[in-house]
């Protein structure tokens, strides 16, 4: 039986315009990074009307990283995003608690994927999605190499865009891919042709 495609996720979005666009080619997912330290930082304003304009069947991710969890609830909920992505260094139990409020992804680094594949796998609320050191870097991984620890379930990220997508997909088979600076005209602009192209390569699958 073949694997069912990946789903699709368009990170970094930073306007209703391009909120709209990603989902009316097809996205299942719009990733708003509320990391102040990203270039591709939008306000909670801006990413509640974004996704109010795309409608319930498309994810609102909330991006986090190295935030406490007052702020994390607090954004999230101002945003009125359905599921969280949590970056960085976490202390024990984090993850946990706010997966008592959100869905999960929780991001992990290549070094760090064997141990925490093994600490997730089977705990409800949580999904691991694997992406590159440097996040919103472009640089892709070696994705042979990584066949051996991939988990299933798990989604993938780093340097991910239309001339490659395919490609990782058919070395890893992840449950959803992940992209943003590939898809952009600068940070934080998307371009529509990469977007579209992104999603018609994984449709594709």
């Amino acid at each position: 039986m073949a694997e069912p495609r990946p789903r699709v996720k368009i990170c970094g979005t930073t306007s209703v315009r391009d909120a709209v666009h990603a989902a009316e080619v097809g996205a299942d997912a719009l990733g708003f990074i509320f990391a102040p330290v990203s270039k591709r930082l939008v306000t909670p304003q801006v990413a509640r009307e974004a996704g109010l304009s795309v409608g319930p069947t498309v994810a609102r991710v909330g991006v986090f990283l190295n935030q406490g969890l007052g702020e994390v609830l607090r954004l999230s909920e101002a945003a009125r995003v359905s599921s969280v992505q949590l970056h960085g260094a976490l202390l024990p139990g984090f993850v946990q608690t706010v997966a008592g409020y959100y869905p999960v992804l929780r991001v992990v680094r290549p070094a760090d994927l064997q141990a925490e594949a093994a600490a997730w796998t089977g705990q409800p609320g949580v999904t691991l999605m694997l992406d590159a050191p440097e996040p919103g870097g472009g640089v892709p991984l070696n994705w042979a190499e990584l066949r051996p620890l991939f988990p299933p379930g798990a989604w993938l990220a780093g340097g991910l865009g239309p001339h490659n997508v395919r490609e990782a997909a058919s070395q890893l088979a992840p449950a959803g891919v992940d992209a943003v600076s590939r898809l952009e005209a600068s940070p934080g602009v998307k371009n529509p042709q990469a977007v579209k192209a992104f999603v018609d390569a994984v449709r594709g699958l």
